[in-house]
């Protein structure tokens, strides 16, 4: 290597640090920003906080968290906004550490609902479900994407991780398990023939190529973005795979298990597939469950994928709202809204 190829190099990887660290900057700096709300609101007034957390006293035992911050024009005193039953609490002593759950930026939360939508309105036109084998060819083009923005993620942090950050672990080990989940759905739809015309494979294949590098870049300036893409696709998913089994079972339910699914789902170690899954049922004594598919037809294969999809929408919204994927538990999970300003600024 010549010596302007080495300095070349080495400004390549000076600038591709700086811009990492930027974006990482901007997330931080913009977290309190975001909102969230679910079931009941009790507005307060406090202190302007020194640190990024929030302690208030509570006489209720149900779990809190926070909504927003917003400074009034005294400007040691902030409107604030507590929400009932949602996420991560900590009690010591009478009081409350409020951990910050957040709604969508409006902007941002409907520019990526149109993208996703137009896409899928796009694949529904030009696969249009029918109970043949051409649906097949639909669920390959489909999983081909979905499964997209899981290793993109992990580009993304594998990078942030060479440069010295080593608290990303668990959210890679996750995407990777979920990236593996995807990969066996699409091996499945291959299995069954979704793969056969070299259309099929172009279109998606085209799909998935430019879309991973779309989410490398949303997910290096906003992971919250990034993953709120991927939850209106996971969400897209579950609702195909749901109306699929609806109104085709019994043609399901006629055919046998495919080779792979049975390899993945019954026969290989469970330790991914339990890995994707993040926000586990309670069972009746309170116990988180793992899920142990049952296949005896087609149709319970197409039932495990559709719950598969369920499972990575809930880790997504978690993810989205809580950076954090044990957010919340599987029954309080809801999907991500548009910020709509929750608190208004007291005057002095």
């Amino acid at each position: 290597m010549t010596r302007h190829s080495t300095l070349c190099a080495l400004w390549n990887l000076f600038i591709s640090y700086s811009f990492l660290n930027s974006a990482h900057a901007f997330q931080v700096s913009h977290h309190t920003a975001f909102t969230a709300t679910h079931e009941s609101y009790a507005p307060v007034t406090l202190r302007r906080p020194t640190t990024g957390h929030v302690q208030l006293p509570v006489t209720t035992s149900r779990r809190v968290v926070l909504l927003s911050l917003s400074p009034s024009r005294d400007e040691s005193a902030t409107t604030a906004v507590v929400v009932a039953s949602a996420a991560t609490t900590s009690v010591e002593g009478g009081t409350t550490t409020v951990v910050a759950a957040r709604k969508m930026d409006e902007l941002v939360f409907t520019f990526n609902k149109v993208v996703i939508d137009t896409v899928y309105n796009l694949i529904c036109l030009v696969y249009p479900v029918t109970g043949g084998d051409r649906d097949y060819a639909r669920f390959f083009v489909l999983e081909t994407v979905a499964r997209v923005p899981y290793f993109a993620y992990l580009s993304v942090l594998h990078l942030r991780e060479t440069f010295g950050e080593r608290h990303l672990g668990d959210k890679m080990r996750t995407h990777y398990a979920e990236a593996d989940n995807e990969l066996h759905h699409l091996l499945i739809m291959e299995s069954l023939g979704g793969n056969a015309s070299p259309i099929d494979r172009f279109i998606a294949q085209t799909m998935a190529f430019a879309y991973y590098w779309y989410v490398v870049v949303i997910y290096f300036i906003s992971e919250q973005a990034a993953y709120h893409l991927s939850e209106l696709i996971e969400d897209h998913a579950y609702e195909t795979y749901d109306n699929f089994l609806t109104e085709h079972a019994d043609m399901l339910k006629s055919k046998p298990v495919p080779e792979i699914a049975y390899k993945y789902y019954v026969q290989d170690n469970p330790f991914l597939f339990d890995l994707f899954c993040t926000v586990k049922e309670r069972d009746a004594q309170g116990n988180f469950s793992n899920r142990r598919p049952q296949l005896e037809s087609l149709y319970d294969v197409f039932v495990n994928i559709r719950d598969d999809e369920k499972e990575h929408w809930k880790t997504l919204c978690n993810l989205v709202q809580y950076d954090d994927m044990n957010g919340v538990e599987n029954d309080k999970v809801q999907p991500t809204e548009p910020l709509i300003v929750a608190a208004a600024s007291s005057s002095s």
